[in-house]
């Protein structure tokens, strides 16, 4: 291919005596104030648009795509007085509308629809939340894609938009207090002029406002000078009692604080005083708080903590499992409802209050069931359930009989018979037993093209969910294989903790013993692997493409952190440093160097063709990671197959892009691998 061309400049860093050259530090300018970095992104999708609207299969993806995603999909409901609130998508609906039930079995009401904010699909309503009696409600608007928010204040009965307006909030939540005079929510310091784009998470701190006074009056509640990169959240208990305050740094744990509202104060008070563990609120019973945590247990307990106590201290209620990690629990009715991870797959608990067992919540099948939204003294709960064979439904739990019923199930357009999941287990290269989840169809037999993904990474699980993309890929008689490496958080902290920091290699080479035993197995093609991920999972990609190109025929990394020596100097960088080291540490720099996509590509073997896939306004993985990337692979001598860039305009990290633009992608993305796979794409009767 003929790749535009690319400027090198001459800058050279020193790191601890290693001179690393940057010739494409230039590119890492906002692309909205830099014409020279806007032409080549214009040159970069000059290329790849047209290449990828003429790939065979294209089209086709882009029909069963769509057909996919056309049914309806609902959030779990929120109860308020007796109100239920919920976002709705018809399906094709660029946005997802908020919603309004009167009663159970009223009728539905839009609340909110974010297709009438513009014309092209780019401002989504992001986090929103009822007021207790449900007749307000606040929520916040996110343009272009980006982590900043606007919060307004809407009346539920009327629509009337009230002139409260909140500016500059981020990685918030909305929480109000019980006589719905006002919300607590998190925000930064306002950002200097034009410089929103690449402003760092930092001073994050949590603020009150009162219905009906300007946000300059807004009350500063906790500020905390930690030392550490944190982000501050808050909820409020539903007795109205307590504001809870979420310290959380990224090395896999968080500080807790309490402020009792009923003391006009609000002096804000230190439950947990260190980052080591998680730690977070299942509900509370007067001045006792039931608290999930890590803390002396990697695979998570439950205890209470009594803030009457002048020094309280932790008292176990619920056990540590040895064979299961305690991902949530929620104190709904009278009972504890505790949601276990097993092998990645999930299982429910009931308990009494005591902690005495109580039965298991029967779910619907093999998959992943949410945290169950309910309220102390109330029967009725609700809960989200999904599989990679199962689209998401929503259940009404009623606590009293231990019953569930459906309250919304998706018509998905797909022969779900059809559909086989298996889960497979394999050794990585020290011998750990990994997961992973491979789904095809049932007639499918011998080797085909396959597409494997994970993340690894913050702690976070890949859980079964279900996914009109992976069924794109599956019902084209491809296979679609998830694996749960380390970094992630199906097995607990000590999971997260062995593919962390300096042990970050353990998460490529789990993936890598993933691909060699999908083509092992027989499961995958011999030249018919094809890889994604996002954001640590564009890293993820980007890494073990370097390290075992002969292993893929296609790589698809988007929104990846590729410039592993520069992430600390953008935006939500700081934070990462507690999951990755920081490069300005000597043996972090000398870990970090070694598998740096960016720092690693090697002219010694041919590489899988690449389309990298970024977006011009992501404010948390900045696309310079992407753009620095691309333009390195287009210099090096790495084989004939194509290495190109895909920028998405006016979209940011994921959240907020229009249903259309994620089927446009995904159509590239797919059509992309499967022509390096050689999956033959056809439509089907």
């Amino acid at each position: 291919m003929n790749y535009p061309e690319t400027t090198r400049g001459q800058i050279v860093d020193e790191h601890f005596g290693v001179s690393i050259p940057d010739p494409y530090r230039w590119l890492e300018k906002d692309i909205r104030r830099e014409p020279e970095v806007a032409l080549w992104v214009d040159a970069q999708n000059s290329l790849s648009a047209p290449y990828l609207a003429n790939l065979p299969g294209r089209a086709v993806f882009r029909e069963r795509l769509t057909a996919l995603y056309d049914h309806e999909r609902l959030s779990t409901p929120e109860k308020r007085g007796e109100r239920y609130f919920f976002v709705r998508n018809s399906g094709l609906d660029p946005q997802s509308i908020l919603t309004v039930r009167e009663g159970t079995n009223g009728a539905d009401r839009v609340v909110i629809d974010p297709n009438e904010w513009s014309e092209d699909g780019t401002t989504a309503l992001a986090e929103w939340s009822p007021s207790e009696d449900g007749t307000h409600l606040a929520f916040a608007i996110q343009e272009d894609g980006a982590d900043w928010r606007t919060i307004r204040v809407l009346d539920v009965a009327s629509g009337t938009i009230l002139e409260d307006e909140i500016r500059w909030a981020r990685f918030t939540n909305i929480a109000w207090v019980k006589d719905g005079s006002g919300f607590f929510y998190s925000r930064n310091p306002q950002p200097a002029e034009d410089a929103s784009f690449e402003t760092p998470v930092t001073d994050h701190a949590v603020y009150f406002h009162t219905l009906g006074t300007p946000q300059s009056e807004d009350r500063v509640v906790h500020a905390p000078q930690t030392g550490i990169p944190a982000i501050q959240t808050v909820e409020t208990t539903p007795d109205g009692r307590y504001a809870v305050i979420y310290s959380s740094a990224l090395q896999g744990g968080n500080a807790l604080s309490v402020v009792d509202l009923g003391s006009p104060e609000w002096t804000v008070r230190s439950v947990v005083g260190t980052f080591e563990s998680l730690w977070t609120l299942a509900g509370n019973i007067g001045s006792k708080l039931y608290l999930v945590t890590q803390d002396g247990a990697q695979r998570g307990r439950l205890v209470t903590v009594d803030l009457a106590d002048p020094e309280p201290a932790s008292v176990e209620v619920i056990a540590e499992r040895e064979d299961a990690v305690l991902r949530v629990a929620t104190l709904v009715g009278d009972r504890l409802v505790a949601a276990y991870t097993i092998d990645a797959r999930t299982e429910v608990e009931r308990f009494r209050l005591d902690g005495t067992p109580d039965g298991a919540v029967e779910l619907p099948g093999i998959g992943s069931a949410g945290a169950f939204h309910g309220r102390p003294g109330d029967d009725e709960a609700f809960f989200v359930f999904t599989s990679h064979d199962a689209p998401t439904s929503i259940y009404r739990y009623d606590v009293a009989t231990n019953t569930r019923s459906i309250w919304a199930e998706p018509d998905a357009k797909v022969e779900l018979a059809n559909i086989r999941v298996d889960q497979h287990f394999y050794a990585s290269k020290d011998g750990t037993r990994v997961p992973i989840f491979v789904v095809r169809r049932a007639d499918l037999t011998g080797p085909a093209p396959t597409m494997l993904t994970a993340y690894g990474g913050f702690g976070i699980p890949m859980v079964p969910f279900y996914s009109p993309d992976a069924m794109a890929w599956v019902e084209q008689g491809g296979v679609y294989a998830v694996a749960n490496i380390r970094g992630g958080g199906e097995y607990g902290k000590a999971w997260h903790e062995g593919g962390r920091g300096r042990h970050k290699q353990n998460s490529y080479d789990d993936f890598i013993a993933a691909a060699e035993f999908l083509k092992g197995e027989g499961i995958t093609a011999p030249d018919g692997l094809a890889i994604h991920g996002e954001s640590n999972g564009g890293l993820l990609v980007g890494a073990v493409v370097n390290q075992r190109p002969d292993l893929f025929a296609a790589a698809l990394p988007g929104v990846g952190v590729m410039d592993m020596l520069r992430f600390e100097h953008f935006t939500g960088g700081p934070l990462w440093a507690q999951e990755f080291g920081s490069p300005t540490v000597e043996a972090d720099f000398r870990n970090i160097m070694a598998y740096s996509p960016l720092h690693n590509i090697s002219g010694n073997e041919p590489y899988p063709a690449i389309l990298a896939t970024t977006a011009d306004t992501d404010d948390r993985v900045v696309p310079s990671h992407s753009f620095k990337y691309v333009a390195t692979l287009q210099a090096a001598d790495i084989g004939e197959r194509p290495h190109i860039l895909r920028v998405e305009t006016s979209a940011g990290h994921g959240t907020g892009k229009s249903i259309e633009r994620m089927i446009d992608e995904m159509a590239d993305k797919w059509a992309f691998a499967a022509h390096w796979t050689g999956l033959t794409v056809k439509l089907r009767d």
